[in-house]
């Protein structure tokens, strides 16, 4: 476990460096949007955990910076306020980076995470694998802020592969059978609390669609006037699109050829194989209610992904318990952009749905709960004081989320009107009585 922390905090680092190494000052130090903070502050902000964690907490050292702990609270300053605060600037951000990492890897060298009798904190390395999964989603939050920012183009990565053959063939949905199954997890090490415990859930048989709804599919809800037609929304999301004056997905532009995006600083034409990307919760919700559909709870998403009817049990991916690979799905910002439907056949479920990891955020029908007999582990401000109907759920990870921060048990969570997030959705339906 000592070797596999190193290697993921080391993995963050050097994404987290890409990401702001190609900007200038000002455009580290610029708030890019009033949703996001200054890339300047994230940088800071995962050393300041860092060193926090793994230098205080589990080294019992006197920190190297506990002066700036309250300029890079993420609870105390909302991200609006951010640029006003008296920040490190991206030299001083950098050195301390450095500084903390120095000595949190002494810290790793002098623990034994194989210990049995080591306390919670250091047992199989969980404080570094939470630390380096917390400086990988702050990187997937500084990638949104990439996508946001406005300017040439600084991020670069080869384009997916083409959908393999007999994509298009695929059914539309697949049937999960009904049944109980095992959800959350006791086993993985670095599960966070939210994902715990593990817990049996009886579910009814349900239809859910083999891949994503793709922009091709969503592009039909637009030009049928799903976005004129109030039967399809949440009151509150129909109030929300007329507010804020919404009429397809965020970065969708339409010209006289048709429909185009605009992707990290290039203007495109849609792919229209892709799943589409950027709707908020109401967005994905009306969708599925003119489809006839409805979205999937979190608890059918999880089973779809997960439970292996032949063995009874519950696998960590949906292809198995082996990590992600590159035939596996669409992680890791390895491409800027989803692969097309149909895409990763090895990584499909035993349910027969593909791409259930990787690609795009899902948004599911659940709101943002604890488990039965959730306990907060190590602080409350992960996620217990999120919990409630204020956020939906969100399943299976994005293009840009590191393979250490995705598995079938992790949980996402936003708000329902958010949609710089790199978020899409597919559909469900109940089963009837003779499909189960």
């Amino acid at each position: 476990m000592r070797e596999l922390a190193r290697a993921e905090l080391e993995r963050a680092r050097r994404r987290t460096a890409a990401l702001t190494d190609c900007l200038d000052e000002a455009g580290l130090t610029a708030q890019h949007s009033p949703l996001m903070s200054p890339l300047v502050w994230d940088l800071a902000h995962v050393a300041n955990q860092e060193d926090f964690w793994l230098v205080r907490q589990a080294g019992g050292r006197p920190g190297v910076r506990p002066d700036i702990d309250h300029l890079y609270d993420a609870f105390r300053h909302p991200r609006a306020d951010r640029p006003a605060l008296p920040l490190l600037t991206p030299g001083q951000a950098r050195d301390y980076g450095a500084r903390v990492r120095d000595l949190a890897l002494e810290v790793l060298e002098n623990s034994d995470p194989d210990d049995p009798g080591a306390g919670p904190l250091l047992r199989d390395a969980f404080v570094f694998g939470m630390i380096a999964q917390h400086e990988q989603q702050h990187d997937e939050t500084m990638l949104a802020t990439h996508q946001l920012r406005t300017g040439e183009p600084v991020l670069h990565a080869p384009a997916p592969p083409p959908a393999p053959a007999g994509a298009a063939a695929l059914p539309r949905e697949v049937l999960v059978p009904g049944g109980p199954f095992t959800m959350g997890t006791d086993t993985d090490p670095w599960a966070l609390d939210n994902e715990r415990p593990a817990h049996t859930v009886e579910l009814p048989a349900f239809w859910l669609d083999t891949v994503p709804v793709t922009n091709a599919a969503y592009q039909e809800f637009i030009a049928a006037g799903g976005y004129r037609d109030p039967r399809w929304w949440h009151p509150r999301g129909w109030a929300h699109k007329e507010h804020a004056g919404l009429e397809a997905p965020q970065f969708w532009l339409r010209d006289s050829s048709g429909w185009l995006r605009r992707r990290f600083g290039r203007t495109e034409p849609l792919p229209p194989e892709e799943p589409v990307l950027h709707v908020c919760w109401y967005e994905a919700d009306a969708y599925a209610r003119w489809a006839g559909r409805r979205l999937p709870t979190e608890a059918e998403w999880e089973k779809a992904a997960r439970h292996d009817p032949a063995t009874g049990r519950s696998r960590r991916h949906p292809w198995g318990d082996t990590p992600p690979g590159p035939d596996h799905a669409n992680l890791g910002q390895r491409h800027l952009q989803p692969a097309p439907a149909g895409s990763f056949p090895a990584g499909a479920a035993p349910s027969g749905a593909r791409q259930l990891l990787g690609d795009v955020w899902e948004w599911t029908s659940s709101d943002f709960l604890p488990y039965p007999g959730f306990a907060a582990f190590p602080y409350r401000e992960y996620s217990e004081v999120f919990f409630g109907s204020e956020y939906k759920v969100l399943r299976g990870g994005a293009f840009g989320v590191a393979p250490v921060a995705c598995r079938s048990t992790f949980r996402n969570w936003d708000y329902p009107i958010r949609r710089q997030i790199f978020a899409g959705f597919r559909t469900a339906r109940d089963a009837s009585g003779t499909d189960a």
